[in-house]
């Protein structure tokens, strides 16, 4: 066939992609959005929606158990996974729904479904349901294709059934043992879960302590959090080799010099997330990536060829939703706003969605102590906050990094009930660049949560 001529082509329908393509066509430009999968990128289909939705059903059941505590009493909790699995599946038929009947109405904006490659600088092949291809040309040409769950190498692991953080949701029974490998976001999220649905569960962790990035302090409170809840953590312990062995599976672990094997029902595999660029034949076009296969770009999200442009977890950096929505409000700025945005400076505020919550923005102490900055820290635990008490909710703490010299906030971790909604009060903070007294100071309705930055920053002055 040939070549079809758009001014813009979208590969990907992420939470970038997807907005950005009704954007374009909105403002008068022919777009192709090529989609090989769903529509909504892993969010809505295999992150963010289905994961958080199975874990407000893990809380159910936590609350349920613990209803004794509360004064309320009820029988004996039982799971039904089917029926969670279906909440899960029906509030992503939902989201995605929504986001294709957007998209069809969108005039001037043509959905195609298959997988994209390029075959020059700006000219895309389409591999259509069927064998047929498509081949289109822009001038500019949005990547917004996303990652997959990393397989590492492990000996046996070809040959011994493994989860990822997408098949593990497709599960119509509770794991009797889940064994998990990675002691990162998506590890705990779900260890936590199915320990709350029935699961014994062992998180197996290569480093030092869990959440790596995070600071020790905060990574420790986490750990005996899950301990509390009944996980098993192996911390500096690395896999080393899978076997089936008598409808089970044999986890090989090496920790120092020493080995020894767990065994489990199921394994999840939860060690990073790989790029999918290795499908576009970005050699066609020129396109530059580092040695993990991320596509380079600059503050702008321009790779090195001209006109093209990569959002979202594909270009690497911070992973999150939040991230590749704001990478296309950067594109929007630039290009049909004539404005000058980009990623220099900006707040990654995340949530990792253990219970209680964890949220984090800015620099840890850590990061801060690195740099060399003048700081001061503040820590309280949570059984200081009256409504935490009100719930019977008083596990973790709140932590807030201060520069010393201008008062202004560098970084908190919150960890708690409501975590992220906290955080996010604070992140508003920094990006209004009040100093802490704002929020020391502040008048915040009582009994509240918010009311916790009163003391949490008056931590200062004693």
């Amino acid at each position: 066939m040939p070549s079809t001529n758009f001014d813009a082509i979208v590969i990907g329908s992420g939470q970038a992609g997807t907005p950005l393509s009704q954007a374009l066509a909105g403002a008068g430009m022919s777009t192709a959005l090529i989609e090989r999968e769903h529509i909504g990128g892993t969010c809505i289909n295999e992150g963010c929606t289905p994961t958080k939705t199975m874990i407000a059903s893990g809380r159910v059941a936590y609350l349920a158990r613990r209803a004794k505590d509360y004064g309320v009493l009820i029988g004996t909790v039982r799971i039904n996974m089917a029926r969670v699995r279906k909440r899960k599946r029906d509030i992503v038929a939902s989201f995605r729904g929504g986001s294709e009947q957007r998209i069809e109405k969108a005039p001037k904006l043509e959905w195609i479904q298959g997988e994209a490659s390029f075959t020059g600088p700006r000219s895309i092949e389409v591999r259509l349901a069927g064998g047929r291809t498509r081949s289109l040309k822009a001038e500019r040409i949005f990547i917004n294709a996303g990652c997959r769950p990393s397989v590492p190498s492990i000996e046996g692991l070809s040959d011994a059934p493994f989860l990822d953080s997408t098949s593990i949701m497709e599960l119509g029974q509770v794991p009797k043992h889940l064994l998990v490998l990675g002691g990162g976001y998506v590890g705990l999220e779900f260890g936590q879960l199915f320990r709350r649905l029935g699961s014994a569960v062992t998180v197996i962790q290569s480093g030092p302590q869990l959440l790596g990035h995070e600071d020790k302090d905060v990574a420790d409170a986490v750990a005996d959090i899950l301990k509390e809840d009944g996980l098993q953590i192996h911390l500096n312990a690395r896999a080393v080799g899978v076997s089936r062995m008598r409808g089970e599976i044999a986890l090989k672990v090496a920790a120092g010099v020493k080995t020894r094997a767990l065994r489990g029902s199921h394994l999840l595999i939860a060690a990073g997330r790989t790029p999918n660029t290795d499908s576009l034949n970005l050699a066609a076009a020129g396109i530059a990536t580092d040695d993990r296969g991320f596509i380079r770009v600059n503050e702008k999200l321009e790779t090195n060829a001209p006109g093209v442009f990569a959002l979202g977890d594909i270009k690497g950096g911070p992973a999150f939703t939040h991230i590749s929505y704001d990478d296309f409000r950067i594109i929007r700025t630039n290009l049909l706003e004539k404005g000058n945005a980009t990623t220099t400076g900006r707040l990654v505020p995340y949530t990792v969605f253990i219970d209680p919550q964890l949220g984090r923005v800015g620099l840890t102490e850590d990061e801060a102590r690195k740099r060399g900055r003048p700081i001061r820290v503040a820590k309280m635990p949570m059984s200081y906050v009256a409504r935490a008490l009100e719930v019977d909710e008083t596990r973790g703490f709140m932590k807030a990094i201060v520069d010393a010299g201008s008062s202004q906030i560098l970084g908190a971790a919150v960890l708690g009930i409501e975590g992220g909604e906290i955080m996010s009060q604070i992140q508003l903070a920094m990006m209004g660049k009040l100093p802490y007294t704002a929020l020391k100071d502040g008048i915040f309705a009582h009994p509240t949560l918010a009311e916790s930055l009163n003391n949490l920053f008056g931590q200062f002055e004693r």
